[in-house]
């Protein structure tokens, strides 16, 4: 492959593009130009890491192990921790703490989380005794947590300085700490006591004083307030970062804008996840026997639902005997409907949940909302079953018979797909856990049992 763009910006867009396809290629350009390669790492770290995720996982430790400390760490700090850990893995130890040394003490953190307990152990015994205690400080945190998002590369001024003063030591930080948005202010025990912007800080008299200058008492959240609440806070105030602190209100680190972004990105993944029935925590690279062992109890509940499904349909057997191959035909589309309804709403009511946007004063009128949509919906879906009924079963009474369950199951898979999670976080459970098993129940034996119910009574 021959690539020849003058700049590295260019030729990351167009190595990640073509990664995609036909990575054996890239790994081989890259091999044989690694000028060109490390020319590319150092200027745009996250780029060159898109392009290492895209390779299998000997191939970028081989182009990892081309660069200094600094780029190679660069990188590392923007791979996803899951694909950064199978790298680190490929690695000599003494080659391994050294990276770790160099990355952001947040990602390094996350990195080690994927590790083995042995080789973490490993790495952190070869590296300085104080980033190891910072690093160990960090893993001790649940990883959506607001200590497990947090970073402890905070600009940090004491209370009592002029602005000409704070704005002296952040020209000193500024090789230090890349996030400057907010600067927190904290006493002589490190206790927040305020928060000022970098742009007010710039632009206010030399010999004013911080605390005149500072937002008094910001929002702060503790080490344990989990990631969901991070995210609502930094929203409703519109916040770029959130100040972590413990029970003594002695400052820890921030949640940087970032990292909210990314666990927003990752709630929302598990609550699709949980809806499904698969392991919240759960990825693709997660290992098989625990991947295996998160979704074996939702499906052993799956099939006992299933088997109230199969029990409905055996009670109504002798209307199956009697008109079967046309029943057959037809009931999965009924349940189909009902299903695909319900889906639509769970969705969106699971969504706005995750954001908040559904209060438990507005559940009622939320439910409202949505049968109404189902109803509305169901008139022309119902009517367009029917018809379908006429043509596969030849009498009126079969197209009112597929219509009247349709209109039925899709109203219904509609409440159901509104109701159970408003009904899950009411019992304070999560209102994604496997809603959508519990779902597809609903809308089997009302698509399956109601049919045959309505076929006994007039067609039979």
């Amino acid at each position: 492959m021959r690539i020849n763009l003058p700049r590295p910006r260019e030729l990351a867009q167009r190595l990640r593009s073509t990664a995609r396809v036909q990575p054996d290629e890239v790994e081989q350009y890259l091999d044989t130009h690694t000028a060109e390669w490390r020319a590319l790492a150092s200027a745009d770290p996250h780029d060159a890491a898109d392009i290492l995720e895209e390779l299998d996982a000997d191939a970028a430790t081989d182009l990892l192990s081309d660069l200094n400390i600094a780029d190679a760490a660069g990188i590392l700090n923007e791979m996803r921790p899951e694909l950064g850990v199978d790298v680190l893995e490929g690695l000599n130890p003494a080659r391994t703490s050294d990276l770790v040394a160099a990355m952001d003490a947040d990602m390094a953190a996350d990195l080690l989380g994927q590790l083995d307990e042995s080789n973490r152990e490993q790495v952190l015994a070869r590296l300085d005794p104080e980033i190891s205690h910072e690093l160990l400080a960090l893993l001790q945190h649940a990883p959506d947590s607001a200590g497990g998002l947090m970073t402890t590369d905070v600009a940090v001024l004491q209370v009592g300085m002029t602005a000409g003063e704070a704005t002296e030591r952040l020209r000193q930080l500024h090789d230090q700490i890349d996030d400057l948005s907010y600067v927190y202010v904290v006493d002589h025990r490190r206790q927040l006591v305020g928060v000022v912007s970098f742009r007010d800080l710039v632009f206010a008299r030399p010999g004013v004083g911080l605390d005149e200058t500072m937002a008094h008492r910001p929002v702060a959240v503790r080490p344990e307030t989990d990631r969901e609440e991070v995210a609502e806070l930094a929203q409703r105030y519109g916040l770029f970062g959130l100040p972590v602190v413990d029970h003594s209100g002695v400052l820890l680190g921030m949640v940087t804008h970032e990292a909210v972004v990314e666990s927003v990105q990752a709630e929302a993944s598990e609550d699709f996840a949980a809806a499904m029935g698969a392991g919240p925590e759960e990825t693709v690279f997660t290992p098989v026997a625990r991947a295996a062992g998160m979704r074996l109890p939702w499906m052993l509940v799956n099939l006992a639902m299933a088997l109230v499904v199969a029990l409905v349909i055996e009670r109504q057997s002798a209307v199956i005997d009697d008109i079967g191959p046309v029943l057959a035909a037809l009931m999965p589309v009924v349940a189909l409907m009902g299903g695909n309804a319900g889906a639509q709403s769970l969705a969106v009511v699971i969504r706005s949940m995750a954001i908040d946007g559904v209060t438990p004063s507005r559940a009622g009128r939320v439910l409202m909302n949505q049968v109404a949509i189902g109803v509305i919906n169901s008139i022309p879906i119902g009517l367009l079953a029917g018809s379908v009924g006429l043509v596969f079963g030849g009498t009126v009474n079969f197209a009112v018979t597929m219509g009247i369950a349709t209109v039925a199951n899709l109203v219904i898979g509609t409440l159901a797909g509104t109701g159970i999670p408003l009904m899950l976080r009411k019992l304070g459970q999560d209102p994604a856990l496997a809603s959508n098993i519990f779902l597809t129940l609903v809308t089997d034996i009302v698509g399956f049992g109601g049919f045959l119910m309505v076929a006994t009574l007039l067609i039979r």
